[in-house]
Parts: C-alpha cells; structure tokens; sequence
C-alpha cells in the first residue's frame, strides 16, 4: 500500500534503500522504541538517512490506512451504529464516543522558547481523540503545542466544531431506551472537559449523593474505552516510552503513524495485538476490577490533561441530570450499586 509513496531511485553511487527496508526500520522503531543509532548499526543503513526514512514512512503510512482504518463517521446511520456499540457493549445509550487527551512528551524543540512548554515543566505537543466502543480511534487532534491551555486544546478542536456547526451528521434527539424523554446524543469524558449539552463528565467532588455516584460509575464504565486504547497504544509503541526526541512536526508524524496502526491491528489482528488480558475489565460475577496488563508497560512520555474547574450551562446540566435519572430508574443494571462502590 505504501510502496509507490517511499520506493525510491538507485543512483550511479548508491542503491537506494528498498521500500521493504524502510518499513521494517520504521516499524522497528515504533515498536521498540530504540534510538536511531541503535537502529543504524541493525540495519547498516547511516543515521542521518533514517531521520529521513522514519517521517517520510510514517507520514506515508497515516496516509494509506487513516482512509480505511480511521474515518470519523459522517451519516446518521454511522453513528447510531456507533451509539448502538455503546448501549449493547457498556450500557451507555445515545453515546457517540469517549473522549480524551493526552499530553506526548518531546525532547525540548530548538528555537521554540516556550511554545512547547506545559504547566508540569515539560515540553509536549497534544493528542485530543474520539475512541469508539472497540478501542478504535475514531478522530484524533494531533498537534496543538502543550503550552494552550486543555479547555483551549478542545476549543479549538474541528471536532467541537463540527459537532456545534451540525457538519457530520449527528442524530437530532432521542428517546432514552423504555423512557418517553428525548436527549441529545452525547459523548463522554473525564472532568478536564467542560460539561455541554453534547459532551458529559462525571458530577464534581466526593460528597455526592447515591444517585450521582451511580451516575458517575455508568459514565466511566462507558468511558473506559478511551483510557483502554491508549494503555494499548503505549504498551505495543514502545516509542512512548520516553520523550519523542526529534522536531515537532516529525513527532506528529510518529504520532499519527501509530494511532492508524492501532485501528489496523485492532481490526485485523486483534487476538495478538490486544488480547484481553491486557485491557481493564469488570468482573461482574465476582463485583470487582481485573487491572489490565497494559498497566505494567512504561509509558512515561503519556501524561493525562490538566483538570480545570469550570461552570456549566444549566441547559447541560439538565442533560446530565436527565441521565442519572435514567440510570437509577428504567436504565438501571443489576450490579451497578456493588460495582459503583469500588470508584
């Protein structure tokens, strides 16, 4: 698929390197995460030309698969099947994804200042991504500098404003399943964003009420998905492992490279590349969580988005508010009071 985009010309001097080669480079390091001195010695092939050779496939790579592999949805036909996934998976109706974000560590860019430089003294560039009820990305931002602030990250996300223009054709309101009150469809995430009619995050603070605390256990079992696919993508791309040392611009490349190859083996070859083990799951039998094996992986150059308290609009507070009702009444399930107790 990618080989007309990195084939390349013997010279009178040199062969070039195959596009075979280039891609087992590029994999390698991607999966490895090894330095491309190390890289260059594997392979016999100078460090210079794989900081060429790393980009310019993964860039190739994105390219190929992101059509196939990573489409965000655009009738309204694709996204009910989405939400169906997440009432038949999680128990979460009317919901078109789990949203987050997550902070990639750069080695520090030359001539940037403090462009990149985030509020944990870091330098970092952003990922904002929407991850279906498979664990497969179905939209990511790549690219915001760590300096914006997280609520500006989304601000400035296309996605929040597609969603608000009503450019990807997302349902008009539903009736909640066996409940004769109409929602919006919604997505999910954590408190680092801020409540809208069409975006929900658990209520704030510990001192809550029975209800709320059921509330907020349905969310993030729905929720789950998004912290899941990233444990999968930092534990199989040991390249985050560590602070991504080459320019911006590159590292997005890298990034991106990574996320569609995701969505590819998650389709493909989901046995190997992401067995269950290796995902955090609920043992409703015996009411407890089985931590995932992703857990024990490094993946230092992942940090989580800054929580910033906001007020919300009473419009979205309605919405929430009409979703913890639904899930303590007609919505209910038979072990969410148990399992509610152990978030």
């Amino acid at each position: 698929m990618i080989q007309p985009s990195i084939c390349k010309t013997d010279t009178r001097m040199t062969k070039a390197v195959t596009p075979q080669e280039r891609l087992a480079i590029t994999l390698r390091y991607l999966a490895t995460g090894e330095t491309q001195t190390s890289l260059s010695y594997q392979f016999r092939v100078s460090q210079n030309l794989i900081s060429l050779i790393i980009p310019e496939t993964c860039s190739a790579i994105y390219e190929a698969l992101q059509p196939i592999y990573m489409r965000i949805p655009r009738s309204q036909e694709e996204w009910r099947k989405v939400s169906q996934d997440f009432h038949n998976l999680w128990n979460y109706p009317l919901c078109l994804g789990a949203l987050d974000g997550k902070r990639v560590l750069l080695q520090k860019p030359a001539h940037s200042g403090s462009h990149y430089y985030d509020y944990k003294g870091n330098f970092s560039t952003i990922i904002m991504a929407l991850v279906d009820a498979d664990y497969k990305f179905l939209y990511a931002d790549v690219g915001t500098n760590g300096r914006a602030s997280d609520g500006g990250v989304w601000n400035k996300c296309k996605l929040k404003e597609d969603i608000e223009y009503e450019e990807i054709g997302i349902p008009p309101p539903a009736n909640l399943p066996n409940y004769d009150i109409q929602v919006p469809y919604v997505i999910v995430g954590d408190d680092a964003f801020p409540l809208q009619k069409y975006l929900m995050n658990p209520y704030p603070g510990n001192d809550q009420s029975n209800e709320k605390h059921i509330h907020n256990y349905r969310l993030s079992r729905a929720r789950r998905v998004s912290e899941n696919a990233f444990g999968i993508l930092s534990s199989r791309f040991q390249v985050f492992n560590k602070p991504i040392r080459t320019c911006p611009e590159r590292a997005n490349m890298v990034i991106q490279a990574c996320l569609v190859l995701h969505n590819m083996l998650r389709t493909e070859s989901r046995q190997d590349y992401s067995p269950p083990e290796l995902l955090d799951q609920e043992d409703i039998q015996r009411r407890r969580m089985v931590v995932g094996q992703w857990h024990d992986h490094q993946h230092n150059a992942l940090g989580d988005l800054q929580v910033i308290a906001r007020r919300p609009k009473r419009d979205a507070m309605q919405v929430r508010d009409l979703f913890c009702t639904y899930f303590n009444n007609e919505g209910s399930v038979p072990w969410q009071n148990e399992m509610a107790l152990l978030h």
